[in-house]
């Protein structure tokens, strides 16, 4: 398996291009399930599980080719010849679910196995089910699959979730929009990514209003077209770069970012002391002068702080001048990063959903293994923080959404590379 080796280098200068969002990305690509013409998505990131989405769309007959070195995706649905979504391809990522909502909304069946992922909690998908349940969906759960059957298609319903969920609202969305009738989704999430994906949706004719509140409604049309359409800026991978110069000190722009998509992430790195600008092509981030402040951190889903940014933002505060708490209110089981960064020196309590940070004023280099997504790029920067070389060991998590990590923190000045495994 490959390894990252991180060398501490002192600041960073530079700027870093933000690719297209993962988790919207992984939501736009069904949406060609829907429909029998050409669907088009621009901005698209370059990254493993983009290409197990696209494995699975073809296996179940759509076509994906990618252009401009993927950073173009061209999607055709128009002659699935298969509903079964095999467990050897979903078992490797759980946005796999989301092939379930579309292709029972347009064929009337599907059968689609339970869902695999990165180890960060029981993470279930009943709330997808319930969704469709109250669309008219037929479902029975056997032998690690579940069979899906609306006969006379679904039916338009309302559904409110009893604790907000993406994927669950992107599954019912997607399959609201061909449904006979008006569905309504209450505490629906409000996530840029379901914006992203309503606005994807209505440029294929869905009707949809409300995407970005808690209240979404969905008229159900008979058909939807082809369309175009920009994957929106991925605001974690945003985040995870905005926080190298808040650790290592120094300035970086980060090109396409936006303030709206991390609003409350901002407001923690300003209490921390690091600075945020608006740019006329992105942020700018810096800090100049020693130690940031501790600062506590709750995550909560969209427009509160990204439980997706936890991992990254415990990095920052192990060296900051205090004690920080950091709450963890979306998956349980998400501090397993925190005994790799020990092994670096940093003062961490974990109990339950709690972390307590005490900052220490440096980390030293040290091997240490990533466990799954966030917590490897929250090692890498830890890395760049700590006297001497950390060795990032199953950075294979790494590579499922983040692209050219290496070089993007290296153009800015950071000693990193990667060394491929036997």
């Amino acid at each position: 398996m490959d390894s990252i080796v991180v060398t501490g280098n002192g600041p960073l200068k530079g700027q870093i291009p933000i690719a297209g969002a993962k988790n919207a990305c992984l939501t736009l690509m069904p949406a060609t399930l829907l429909s029998e013409e050409p669907l088009t998505l621009t901005n698209a990131p370059r990254l493993s599980d983009i290409k197990t989405m696209s494995t699975l769309l073809q296996s179940l007959g759509a076509e994906v080719t990618q252009m401009q070195g993927g950073k173009v995706l061209a999607l055709s649905s128009h002659a699935l010849d298969n509903h079964v979504a095999d467990y050897d391809i979903v078992r490797k990522m759980r946005a796999s679910i989301l092939v379930l909502g579309p292709m029972l909304a347009r064929a009337g069946h599907a059968v689609v196995s339970l869902p695999g992922g990165c180890a960060i909690g029981a993470r279930p998908v009943d709330l997808h089910l319930k969704a469709l349940e109250a669309m008219g969906a037929e479902l029975d759960l056997r032998e690690g699959y579940v069979h899906a059957k609306a006969p006379g298609g679904l039916r338009g319903g309302t559904f409110e979730f009893p604790i907000v969920s993406v994927g669950a609202t992107e599954n019912a969305l997607m399959a609201a929009t061909l449904a006979k009738g008006t569905t309504v989704l209450k505490n629906a999430a409000r996530e840029p990514e379901i914006v992203d994906l309503a606005q994807c949706l209505r440029r294929m004719g869905a009707q949809i209003e409300g995407a970005g509140t808690s209240t979404i409604t969905i008229q159900g049309v008979d058909r939807l077209g082809g369309a175009t359409h920009p994957v929106v800026p991925d605001r974690i991978e945003l985040g995870t770069y905005m926080l190298a110069p808040a650790i290592c000190g120094g300035e970086v722009e980060c090109l396409g970012g936006r303030i709206d998509l991390v609003q409350a992430f901002c407001e923690r790195l300003n209490a921390a002391g690091v600075s945020v600008e608006e740019t006329e092509h992105g942020l700018k981030v810096s800090r100049q002068n020693g130690r940031v402040r501790a600062v506590d951190v709750i995550t909560e889903p969209f427009p509160g702080f990204p439980t997706d940014l936890q991992a990254q933002m415990m990095a920052l505060m192990c060296t900051a001048e205090g004690t920080s708490v950091l709450e963890e209110r979306i998956f349980e089981n998400r501090f397993m990063h925190a005994p790799e960064l020990m092994r670096m020196g940093a003062r961490i309590d974990v109990q339950g959903g709690t972390a307590t940070v005490t900052g220490v004023e440096h980390l030293k280099g040290a091997p240490v293994m990533a466990t799954d997504l966030r917590a490897s790029v929250s090692l890498i920067l830890a890395g760049l923080a700590a006297e001497g070389e950390t060795v990032v060991n199953r950075v294979y998590h790494l590579d499922r959404g983040y692209e050219s990590v290496e070089e993007k923190l290296g153009n800015v000045g950071a000693k990193i590379e990667r060394i491929s495994g036997q």
